[in-house]
């Protein structure tokens, strides 16, 4: 499919300003600590081999993997305050002379209970991959050698391939811009999804690249760029173009961040820069977080609450059992026990006979602490995120979307607005947030 003819008018004297045109940035620095990156264009063959071994380009969302699912995952269990005491209860059961009933009954439920949560979460975080595997499996248009450009998955992306966006696609990586579809290589990218602002930014490719404006120029074109490591900051940018025995500045126009989309540009061409998890979106982003509502810490203050009401509980039972095995066990013929029972040992009935009773009294009333709580709870949030992601009201007409929700944690925390912030302009404008069949307009306008 042919491409639509260039513009013949220069468009970037009418609506581009000379801060968008590259200026000298100094180089001093390339080389040096952090800028010791080397991309060789339309050579991406280069970067498998040491040291220009650079990262893939596929990003991963999810919290676990095959090998750090088990002990993540139990480390995420246990750090419930609830399931630590039945962990211990559990151990303390595996003596058969303290626990007052076989290990399984204490151990069995425990299993369960952690099971369940465990289950919940690889759910959860496999949702999450599937969601990576669709983005990773978006298709671009990358030159395969001698012109020819064809499509490949986001994911098999490598730095230096020359990639081709056109309109209202998203960028797969962090590009370089060679050309676009204006005579000027001034081009329109949204970056919504970077820094939530809805207004078009303008970038524009160095006048040297200009030329490559078609398939077929990219045949024999080479060159090499040294800029800075990957790094988070999404505002800043400073390498050198080295093409055709010239070196030439680069600066943050000349960069076209992942998850930012093209618009009111019918195509543009970049080269890979940063890919995967080295592209600044990536470089900003952190794993998910071990996230907890306020009803699960407050559920911890009232585990605290009764473990201590538990261990009360105990000291007057080992107290009670250490007073009449001291005082009343050698005249209660009738429950005298066999000599060597230690838990009844007239001769040291505080040191031996109390601690033991104590420990026996903890496994004996754990059932005050309910071992399906927590249990109880993830059912309820599981079903409460079932019933969200099928709620129509909360169905969107404009965008054709409904809500999903990625994890049940924190159900209870939707909807509890605290602080509503607006912006003031000099214009009119309208925030609107809605939840439910609540809607909240707020109308403001800044008078000069």
């Amino acid at each position: 499919m042919g491409k639509p003819s260039k513009r013949k008018v220069r468009w970037s004297k009418l609506y581009s300003f000379s801060c968008l045109r590259p200026g000298t940035i100094p180089s001093t620095q390339l080389g040096g600590p952090g800028f010791t990156r080397v991309i060789f264009c339309n050579e991406s063959l280069l970067h498998k081999q040491h040291p220009y071994r650079y990262q893939k380009n596929s990003i991963s969302t999810t919290r676990y993997n095959f090998v750090t699912f088990l002990p993540k995952a139990l480390l995420e269990q246990f750090r419930r305050v609830a399931n630590l005491y039945f962990l211990l209860a559990a151990i303390l059961s595996v003596s058969a002379s303290l626990a007052p009933f076989s290990p399984p009954s204490v151990i069995a439920p425990l299993v369960f209970v952690v099971g369940i949560s465990m289950l919940k979460e690889a759910v959860e975080d496999w949702h999450r991959f599937i969601q990576d595997l669709k983005v990773n499996s978006r298709t671009v248009k990358v030159h395969a050698g001698n012109g020819v450009f064809v499509h490949k998955p986001w994911n098999s992306l490598c730095v230096g391939d020359i990639v081709q966006v056109e309109k209202n696609e998203y960028f797969p990586s962090d590009l370089l811009l060679l050309s676009s579809s204006y005579e000027d290589g001034l081009c329109y990218v949204e970056t919504m999804n970077l820094d939530g602002e809805t207004n078009l930014k303008a970038k524009r490719s160095l006048e040297v690249t200009l030329a490559l404006d078609d398939d077929m120029e990219f045949n024999t074109f080479k060159a090499t760029i040294r800029c800075e490591d990957p790094n988070p900051n999404l505002y800043s940018f400073v390498g050198n173009l080295e093409f055709k025995n010239e070196s030439y500045p680069l600066c943050p126009t000349q960069v076209l961040l992942r998850d930012s989309k093209l618009r009111n540009t019918e195509y543009v061409y970049g080269v890979v820069i940063f890919s995967g998890m080295d592209t600044k979106v990536a470089q900003n982003s952190t794993r998910p977080p071990s996230k907890r509502s306020r009803i699960e810490r407050k559920m911890d203050l009232v585990i605290y609450l009764l473990f201590s009401l538990l261990v009360f509980i105990s000291l007057l039972t080992a107290a009670g059992s250490s007073w009449c095995t001291k005082t009343n066990m050698k005249n209660w013929w009738y429950l005298r026990p066999e000599e060597n029972d230690s838990f009844f040992n007239p001769s040291k009935p505080l040191v031996v006979s109390g601690a033991l009773q104590f420990i026996r009294a903890l496994i004996l009333y754990g059932y005050l602490i309910p071992i399906s709580l927590y249990v109880s709870i993830e059912v309820v949030k599981v079903l409460q995120a079932m019933l969200i992601n099928k709620d129509r009201e909360m169905y969107d007409e404009v965008t054709n979307k409904s809500v999903e929700a990625r994890t049940s944690n924190l159900n209870e925390e939707l909807g509890q607005v605290e602080i509503i912030l607006t912006d003031k302009t000099g214009t009119l404008t309208c925030n609107q947030m809605q939840f439910g069949n609540a809607q909240l307009l707020v109308f403001h306008t800044a008078v000069k």
